[in-house]
């Protein structure tokens, strides 16, 4: 939602005369009759639709009781200067509200219908992003991510694009696609080559696997890649140019996100290039044979790498997709954990959360993660494995987390793989389903005893466990709450007390 500055100064001017005739009390029949101007005109001046005349503006001035220059000038009194200072900001830009139907107009009258209450949650807005640091890149991952709630996660245009681009270049569902195939499909369809020899020779681009150059239309790849990984990025390159994406970044990973439009459409050519690649079709049928194992099998799990030629993190995307759209599985989670060479620090890099907030996801309090979490362990063991027997592969784990304190429990499979580059890095990818009647349904191995069962936690500093084996840091924030908690109860019980004295 871009503003143009006749847009500003027209919504200042409209939010102005709505809060003075309201100031007055009168309605827009009355202001019509002291003003002579038509309703349908004062509704669209207070909508920011139209600027009147100067002397329409004189007429206005004097039936609001205030003055021509006031409510000509961009500025505000104090109870309307907190709107005006959004309208005159980069929120509006920052923030894609016409993506989950916020108009210019629906924004117009929320900002005008209570202007106090409205002013005091955007100066707590602002107090919020300046105490967190907040920047325009959070506020665009965390709208990415409504978004992808929004739709469940799964976007028909997307899969039906999808099917269209293969009906088109006569490509079979049967898996896998070969990364040959894609080459030759951007070279014949787009007239862009690959050059696997550039980023190889730069010693300060071996963290980029793959830039675009427009320009030359060569697609860059970077050497020591799998074909899983060019598979990706292959397919996200044609879903860039099949779906006319024009904004958009071109290395693998932005730089810098400094804009939704550009991170919107990364995602949409990254869902193009997993679907593209794991056909809807036979993804279903794998769950559907998963539904009939009578134990989890994580070796049989891990096959769909090598069915497929895609990456962990692909195959659990996949999954995320699918699942909500198909078999009514719509509260779950995706993480991706990252860690170094000493395993102190476990950070969340990416995570989506379906039809709430589940536990855990990020937090911005430098916290250590529950090392109960599969997706931690399996990096865990994954290391342990690297140190006795070279482990070069991913390993998956699985489990049910019954978070301590409440009910709720989650079926979690986490892959974990060795760094790109730095095989002492290590990443997790992990997807959580809300274990339920559905959920029990649909897996039958969820009913079997040797299944893994552990309770969990979010963060050491918050847990209650007091047999943790795995516990980093004493629970400070948990025995904080309980002194909190205590002073609470003595007070209370203190003035029940005074009060029967």
């Amino acid at each position: 939602m871009i503003m143009k500055e006749l847009d500003t100064v027209k919504l200042i001017f409209g939010l102005k005369v709505h809060y003075l005739r309201q100031q007055q009390g009168l309605s827009y029949q009355q202001l019509s009759e002291i003003t002579g101007l038509a309703i349908s005109y004062l509704h669209n001046i207070e909508k920011g639709k139209k600027y009147p005349k100067a002397d329409k503006i004189i007429t206005l001035a004097r039936a609001l009781n205030t003055d021509y220059n006031y409510l000509v000038s961009l500025d505000a009194d104090k109870r309307l200067k907190p709107i005006v200072d959004l309208l005159h900001s980069d929120f509006l830009k920052i923030f894609p509200l016409e993506l989950f139907g916020i108009n210019m107009p629906k924004l117009v009258e929320l900002l005008s219908a209570t202007p106090d209450k409205v002013n005091a949650f955007i100066s707590t807005v602002i107090k919020i992003v300046r105490n967190y640091h907040l920047q325009g890149e959070d506020f665009y991952k965390t709208a990415l991510r409504s978004y992808q709630d929004l739709y469940d996660n799964y976007f028909e245009h997307l899969e039906q694009a999808v099917r269209r681009f293969k009906d088109e270049n006569q490509l079979p569902q049967a898996p896998p696609v070969k990364p040959g195939q894609l080459e030759r499909l951007l070279a014949r369809n787009h007239q862009i080559s690959i050059d696997r020899e550039f980023l190889a020779g730069q010693p300060a681009l071996k963290e980029v696997r793959s830039f675009y150059s427009p320009g030359r239309k060569v697609l860059f790849l970077n050497d020591g890649l799998s074909s899983a990984q060019e598979n990706f990025l292959l397919a996200k390159e044609l879903g860039f140019q099949y779906l006319k994406l024009q904004e958009r970044p071109y290395e693998t990973r932005m730089a810098e996100v400094d804009s939704f439009d550009k991170l919107l459409n990364n995602f949409k050519a990254s869902y193009f290039s997993v679907a593209l690649l794991m056909d809807e079709v036979e993804i279903v049928r794998d769950i559907e044979d998963m539904s009939r194992w009578e134990r989890w099998d994580g070796e049989l799990f891990l096959e769909l790498l090598t069915k497929y030629d895609v990456t962990p993190e692909m195959l659990i995307q996949r999954l995320a997709n699918i699942l909500p759209r198909h078999f009514g599985i719509q509260d779950l989670f995706f993480l991706r954990f990252f860690t170094g060479p000493d395993l102190k620090k476990f950070e969340m890099t990416k995570e989506m959360h379906l039809s709430q907030l589940h536990n855990p996801h990020a937090n911005q309090l430098d916290e250590h993660y529950c090392r109960r979490w599969v997706s931690i362990n399996s990096i865990r063991k994954l290391r342990a494995l690297q140190d006795i027997q070279n482990q070069e592969e991913p390993i998956v784990g699985a489990q049910v987390s019954r978070y301590w304190g409440t009910s709720n429990a989650y079926f979690c499979i986490s892959i974990a793989k060795a760094g790109h580059n730095d095989a002492q890095n290590s990443t997790s990818f992990t997807i959580g389903l809300l274990v339920n009647d559905k959920l029990r349904q649909l897996f039958r191995f969820l009913a079997d005893p040797n299944l893994p069962v552990r309770d969990v936690h979010t963060t050491c500093e918050r847990c209650g466990i007091s047999d943790c084996e795995a516990r980093a840091v004493p629970p400070t924030v948990l025995h904080h709450n309980r002194v909190k908690e205590q002073i609470k109860e003595t007070l209370e019980a203190l003035e029940k007390e005074v009060r029967v004295k």
